[in-house]
């Protein structure tokens, strides 16, 4: 299993940074690159405990679809996603959000698995861990961007 953890610090409320977090219309344009576009499931606006939505995107030149549930949510500070349906054996990734004095602490845990066996985990060590981590990564600064213009 490979484990992937992001922090970013975003200065703006927990709740804003929580519903940007879980919105359908913000994921897909932060996600412009890969083209991703909610196809089912929650296509649009907040996603909430128990919701799945199926995302199909553009990655390593190829359409993917990846069905997620949201399994767990305690508002504002926690919820997570996992896959359903989808090309990982196994994807579950964890938000936490942590009020500190005048800013927020938003981490990301990703854990995953890979099939295909030795192959699997030669692609996720060559290329997968970086892709995902710099897909992340971009996502929470579009995030941190659109939360800190807000309170401007």
């Amino acid at each position: 299993m490979t484990t992937i953890q992001l922090t970013t610090r975003i200065n703006a409320p927990i709740e804003l940074i929580f519903d940007l977090s879980r919105n359908i219309d913000v994921h897909q344009q932060s996600t412009a690159k890969s083209n991703e576009t909610a196809i089912d499931g929650v296509t649009s606006g907040l996603i909430n405990l128990n919701e799945t939505v199926t995302w199909r995107g553009k990655h390593f030149g190829v359409y993917l679809k990846h069905k997620s549930l949201i399994s767990a949510m305690e508002i504002p500070t926690y919820f997570v996603d996992e896959m359903l349906e989808g090309k990982f054996k196994s994807f579950k990734h964890q938000h936490t959000f942590i009020q500190k004095k005048g800013f927020v602490i938003m981490e990301d845990k990703i854990q995953y698995e890979t099939p295909y066996g030795i192959f699997g985990k030669l692609f996720d060590l060559l290329l997968l861990k970086n892709h995902l981590s710099s897909f992340i990564s971009e996502r929470n600064s579009f995030i941190k961007t659109l939360a800190e213009k807000h309170q401007k």
